[in-house]
Protein backbone atom coordinates (compact mmCIF):
# COMPACT_ATOMS: atom_id res chain seq x y z
CA UNK A 1 0.00 0.00 0.00
CA UNK A 2 1.25 3.67 -0.57
CA UNK A 3 1.54 6.05 1.77
CA UNK A 4 1.01 9.59 0.72
CA UNK A 5 4.81 10.82 2.21
CA UNK A 6 6.30 7.92 0.54
CA UNK A 7 9.85 8.34 -1.93
CA UNK A 8 8.74 7.20 -4.86
CA UNK A 9 11.80 6.39 -7.20
CA UNK A 10 10.42 5.91 -10.92
CA UNK A 11 12.56 3.89 -13.12
CA UNK A 12 12.64 3.05 -16.56
CA UNK A 13 12.70 -0.38 -17.90
CA UNK A 14 13.41 -1.38 -21.50
CA UNK A 15 13.70 -5.02 -21.17
CA UNK A 16 11.42 -7.65 -20.47
CA UNK A 17 13.91 -9.70 -19.22
CA UNK A 18 14.80 -6.80 -16.56
CA UNK A 19 10.62 -6.79 -15.52
CA UNK A 20 10.93 -10.76 -15.11
CA UNK A 21 13.44 -10.20 -12.50
CA UNK A 22 11.62 -7.29 -10.92
CA UNK A 23 8.27 -9.31 -11.25
CA UNK A 24 10.08 -12.98 -9.68
CA UNK A 25 13.44 -12.28 -8.31
CA UNK A 26 12.40 -8.86 -6.01
CA UNK A 27 15.59 -6.66 -7.01
CA UNK A 28 16.41 -4.05 -9.45
CA UNK A 29 19.51 -2.51 -10.28
CA UNK A 30 21.22 0.49 -10.82
CA UNK A 31 24.57 1.35 -12.24
CA UNK A 32 26.15 3.33 -9.68
CA UNK A 33 27.70 5.86 -12.10
CA UNK A 34 23.84 6.58 -13.43
CA UNK A 35 21.92 6.74 -10.10
CA UNK A 36 20.71 9.93 -9.14
CA UNK A 37 22.69 10.95 -6.51
CA UNK A 38 20.01 12.02 -4.19
CA UNK A 39 17.83 8.67 -4.03
CA UNK A 40 17.06 6.51 -1.31
CA UNK A 41 13.56 5.49 -2.26
CA UNK A 42 10.56 3.74 -0.16
CA UNK A 43 8.58 2.86 -2.92
CA UNK A 44 9.97 1.95 -6.99
CA UNK A 45 7.78 2.61 -9.18
CA UNK A 46 8.60 1.40 -13.02
CA UNK A 47 8.16 2.87 -16.19
CA UNK A 48 7.83 0.82 -19.06
CA UNK A 49 9.13 1.42 -22.52
CA UNK A 50 8.43 0.05 -26.36
CA UNK A 51 8.87 -3.42 -25.99
CA UNK A 52 6.08 -3.85 -23.66
CA UNK A 53 3.54 -3.31 -26.25
CA UNK A 54 0.26 -2.53 -24.97
CA UNK A 55 1.55 -1.60 -21.11
CA UNK A 56 4.18 0.59 -23.01
CA UNK A 57 4.88 4.34 -22.19
CA UNK A 58 3.60 3.72 -18.64
CA UNK A 59 3.68 3.54 -15.27
CA UNK A 60 1.70 0.31 -14.39
CA UNK A 61 3.35 -1.18 -11.11
CA UNK A 62 5.40 -0.08 -8.10
CA UNK A 63 7.28 -2.35 -5.31
CA UNK A 64 8.19 -1.35 -1.84
CA UNK A 65 11.46 -1.14 -1.22
CA UNK A 66 13.11 -3.88 1.21
CA UNK A 67 16.96 -2.90 1.30
CA UNK A 68 19.85 -2.06 -1.21
CA UNK A 69 23.58 -3.13 -1.76
CA UNK A 70 26.22 -1.95 -4.26
CA UNK A 71 27.55 -5.22 -6.11
CA UNK A 72 29.52 -5.81 -8.98
CA UNK A 73 27.47 -6.50 -12.26
CA UNK A 74 29.04 -10.45 -12.34
CA UNK A 75 27.68 -11.36 -8.82
CA UNK A 76 24.08 -10.04 -10.08
CA UNK A 77 24.75 -12.18 -13.74
CA UNK A 78 27.47 -14.81 -12.93
CA UNK A 79 26.47 -16.29 -15.95
CA UNK A 80 27.65 -13.43 -17.87
CA UNK A 81 31.50 -13.05 -16.75
CA UNK A 82 32.73 -11.64 -19.94
CA UNK A 83 29.96 -9.05 -20.06
CA UNK A 84 31.71 -5.43 -21.11
CA UNK A 85 30.63 -4.17 -17.59
CA UNK A 86 30.78 -7.48 -15.74
CA UNK A 87 33.07 -5.84 -12.65
CA UNK A 88 30.96 -2.16 -12.65
CA UNK A 89 29.33 -1.44 -9.87
CA UNK A 90 25.37 -1.36 -9.36
CA UNK A 91 22.68 -0.80 -6.31
CA UNK A 92 20.97 -4.31 -6.03
CA UNK A 93 17.81 -2.55 -4.54
CA UNK A 94 15.68 -5.37 -2.92
CA UNK A 95 12.04 -5.69 -3.24
CA UNK A 96 8.65 -6.72 -1.94
CA UNK A 97 6.65 -8.37 -4.16
CA UNK A 98 4.85 -5.64 -7.54
CA UNK A 99 1.71 -3.73 -6.57
CA UNK A 100 -0.69 -2.60 -9.58
CA UNK A 101 -1.40 0.68 -9.66
CA UNK A 102 -5.57 1.48 -9.44
CA UNK A 103 -4.62 2.65 -13.27
CA UNK A 104 -1.75 3.34 -15.47
CA UNK A 105 0.01 6.57 -15.53
CA UNK A 106 1.05 7.00 -18.88
CA UNK A 107 3.33 9.76 -20.79
CA UNK A 108 1.25 11.64 -22.91
CA UNK A 109 4.06 13.00 -24.61
CA UNK A 110 7.65 11.32 -25.81
CA UNK A 111 10.10 12.19 -22.72
CA UNK A 112 13.18 10.45 -22.57
CA UNK A 113 12.30 8.99 -18.66
CA UNK A 114 15.79 7.45 -16.56
CA UNK A 115 14.62 8.30 -13.53
CA UNK A 116 11.44 10.50 -11.81
CA UNK A 117 11.53 11.33 -8.18
CA UNK A 118 8.42 11.79 -6.91
CA UNK A 119 6.16 10.62 -3.56
CA UNK A 120 3.56 8.59 -2.91
CA UNK A 121 0.53 11.07 -2.74
CA UNK A 122 1.71 11.73 -6.45
CA UNK A 123 2.08 8.32 -7.12
CA UNK A 124 -2.06 7.92 -6.32
CA UNK A 125 -3.28 10.57 -7.67
CA UNK A 126 -1.49 11.17 -11.16
CA UNK A 127 -3.29 10.90 -14.52
CA UNK A 128 0.06 11.87 -16.50
CA UNK A 129 3.32 11.56 -16.00
CA UNK A 130 3.74 15.19 -15.93
CA UNK A 131 1.88 15.47 -12.76
CA UNK A 132 4.92 13.34 -10.84
CA UNK A 133 7.37 15.63 -11.06
CA UNK A 134 7.77 17.47 -7.56
CA UNK A 135 10.13 21.08 -7.85
CA UNK A 136 9.26 22.62 -4.51
CA UNK A 137 11.58 22.39 -1.84
CA UNK A 138 9.20 19.89 -0.27
CA UNK A 139 10.90 17.46 -2.82
CA UNK A 140 13.96 17.49 -1.06
CA UNK A 141 12.93 14.30 0.66
CA UNK A 142 15.41 12.00 -0.80
CA UNK A 143 18.90 10.90 1.06
CA UNK A 144 21.78 9.55 -0.74
CA UNK A 145 22.96 5.93 -1.11
CA UNK A 146 25.52 4.24 0.14
CA UNK A 147 29.14 5.11 -1.76
CA UNK A 148 31.70 3.02 -2.14
CA UNK A 149 34.58 3.73 -0.03
CA UNK A 150 37.36 2.85 -2.86
CA UNK A 151 35.24 5.94 -5.24
CA UNK A 152 35.88 8.56 -2.57
CA UNK A 153 32.30 9.83 -3.34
Amino acid sequence: MLEAADRVLICMINRPRDLEIVRWDHWYRIPVKHAPKEYLADVLAFYLTAPFGDEKWAIHEYARVRGHEMVRRVDLFPDQPKHPRAEELYYQIQLHPLQRLPRPIPSLKWRRVTFVQTSGDRLMHALEMSELVETSAKSQRFVTLLEDDATGE
